[in-house]
Formats: C-alpha cells, sequence, structure tokens
C-alpha cells in the first residue's frame, strides 16, 4: 500500500549531501496552502503531516511523512500555488531542494529525474485512491488501508487516532472502534501515539474485498 515501497533505500538522500538540514520544532508550519512553492523538501529526521483546510476551519490529513521522504514537490514542479499546508509532528530536520539544487542532481544523475516523475505520478495515484475511499469506502476498509499506508518496514504507525479520523473522513470514535475490533482480532496492537500491526494480512485481504 505504500507508494514509495518499490524506490531504492535512500534514493532521495542525494539532495541532502550539499546542504545543510534545517531544524524544526514540533508543531512548525513548514509551507502554508495557498502560498508559492519555491522548493520542496526531504525530510531527513522527524514525521511531517501535510494537510488541506476548508474555509470554515475543517482539516483534512492527505499524508504523514516519514525520515526519508519528499514533500512539497508537486506544487513545486507545476509552478502553482500550493494546495496543501504542512507541519512538523515532531522535531525534524528537512533540507529545502530549490531549482538550481534540482537541477545540478538531475544532470548528475538522469535516473534520478525518471524516479521523480514516477514519484509524482504515485502522488497522482494516492489522492486518486483517497477520493475512492472517500467517496465509496467503508470506515473499516479506510482506516485498515491507513494504516497499511502509514506502516514503517517494520511495521508500526507513528500517528495519533485523530491523525487517523483526519485521514480517513471519520470521526474519531468510529476510528476508535474500529481499531479496537482490530486489536480484538490481534491484528494490531495499540499503544500510545503508536500502533503496531501485529496481523498485517488481514488487514490486506479487507482491503481487497
Amino acid at each position: 500500500m505504500n507508494h514509495e515501497l518499490d524506490f531504492p533505500a535512500g534514493i532521495w538522500e542525494t539532495f541532502a549531501k550539499s546542504r545543510p538540514p534545517v531544524r524544526c520544532s514540533t508543531g512548525y508550519l513548514i509551507y502554508l496552502q495557498d502560498t508559492e512553492a519555491t522548493c520542496f523538501y526531504y525530510l531527513k529526521s522527524g514525521r511531517v503531516k501535510s494537510f488541506i483546510q476548508s474555509e470554515d476551519g475543517a482539516e483534512r490529513v492527505l499524508n504523514v511523512y516519514t525520515a526519508g521522504n519528499l514533500f512539497g514537490e508537486a506544487s513545486f514542479f507545476d509552478e502553482l500555488p500550493r494546495v496543501s499546508s504542512a507541519l512538523a509532528l515532531t522535531l525534524c530536520e528537512i533540507v529545502p531542494i530549490d531549482r538550481e539544487l534540482v537541477t545540478q542532481e538531475f544532470a548528475r544523475n538522469p535516473e534520478l529525474a525518471l524516479a521523480m516523475m514516477k514519484y509524482l505520478a504515485r502522488t497522482v495515484r494516492l489522492l486518486s485512491e483517497q477520493v475512492d475511499q472517500m467517496a465509496f469506502r467503508p470506515a473499516r476498509w479506510r482506516v485498515a488501508n491507513c494504516l497499511l499506508t502509514l506502516a514503517s518496514g517494520a511495521g508500526a504507525v507513528s500517528c495519533t487516532q485523530d491523525d487517523i479520523a483526519a485521514a480517513v473522513s471519520a470521526s474519531r470514535v468510529t476510528v476508535s472502534r474500529v481499531l479496537n475490533e482490530f486489536a480484538q482480532r490481534g491484528w494490531v496492537e495499540l499503544g500510545y501515539r503508536t500502533i503496531r500491526l501485529a496481523e498485517p494480512e488481514p488487514l490486506k485481504r479487507l482491503c481487497q474485498l
């Protein structure tokens, strides 16, 4: 379910080799919806969430990024205002990537440019899947898919139930009910600000229905 699983490990680290990281404290707003995108970012450490906000203040989480991820790249490449905001969920180290650095690295490694095109295409697919989830899928499916998407290689999901609720367009009560059901079945183990996928296969089968 993770749209980055088939990229080589550390593929984006090259962007961080020639630039020092910027440290961001928890709660720091990295960029704001509807502003100009002069750069995108490599997340060296920590966790960042991207989200959209309506005029009435309602918020929907689009993704939660972990170390090694890129974020903010779509608006950078299409040169239009940002469609989302990004917020540091923990203490983070991020590396801003501007046009000079992109041009330099793509010239040095054309395969990196091809990988970036694939990454952008996967981002579009991910957003399309999220629209499908909101419109047609039941809460159990949406929660299971969210867990599988956000899980690390060790099967850990580092986010709160509120984060999941915002990501799947469901109430926190609904998400709590679904997670407790999954925990009772032995599929997940619930902890403080973390969820471990103890049995991911049943979750995958649920998402195939």
